[in-house]
């Protein structure tokens, strides 16, 4: 999750560009080290249609960064999971709906797979990740915190937390003044990793 220094994962008008300036080439290769231990993103609609558009536009626009466009494909084979009620079109490939009740849509995604344990990531949706949070059902927070106060916007804990006890396990500050904190909650097989 990328957040501001007072807490918020975006503007008001669900607004992005804040964390834009502060992005760099080592805040990138730190991303792909984590996406490379994930297998699944499981994320909310809003953020799924945004991403979405965004990154299949990635791929194939050379005006991009190379590191760019190599992220955008790692990011379009990914096995994307979308829990939604009410989405009608699934445009990213590597993606399927879930619905119904999330503990068991966790339970199913962390299921054994042939092959080495990975994690399974969440980006971004902010619904999704407060409902995570109530059931008890994230291990690990990864928070990127910028080095700016928005005032307001969508807070990464809307209304509070529900006494969630964190342990910092890693830390690093990147050239930019982000810092990066990794966050263990529990730690029970397949990680729920939020990003």
């Amino acid at each position: 999750m990328n957040i501001s220094l007072d807490g918020f994962m975006s503007g008001q008008q669900r607004e992005l560009d804040w964390h834009f300036a502060s992005w760099g080439n080592d805040m990138s290769e730190r991303l792909t080290r984590d996406l490379n231990q994930a297998d699944t993103l499981l994320l909310g609609r809003n953020t799924y249609e945004a991403m979405a558009a965004y990154w299949q536009r990635v791929e194939i626009d050379s005006f991009f960064p190379r590191d760019d466009i190599a992220y955008a494909v790692m990011m379009n084979t990914t096995q994307k999971v979308v829990y939604s009620q009410t989405i009608r079109t699934l445009p990213w490939s590597n993606s399927r709906q879930a619905k119904g009740d999330l503990r068991r849509v966790v339970a199913a995604l962390k299921q054994p797979r042939p092959g080495p344990e990975k994690n399974i990531m969440v980006y971004g949706s902010g619904q999704l990740v407060g409902a995570l949070t109530h059931l008890g059902l994230v291990d690990e927070f990864h928070l990127w915190v910028h080095p700016v106060v928005l005032g307001r916007g969508m807070p990464l804990f809307p209304g509070g937390a529900d006494k969630v006890q964190m342990f910092m396990q890693q830390m690093h500050t990147f050239r930019s003044g982000v810092v990066w904190f990794r966050y263990i909650v529990n730690k029970n097989g397949y990680d729920v990793i939020l990003d």
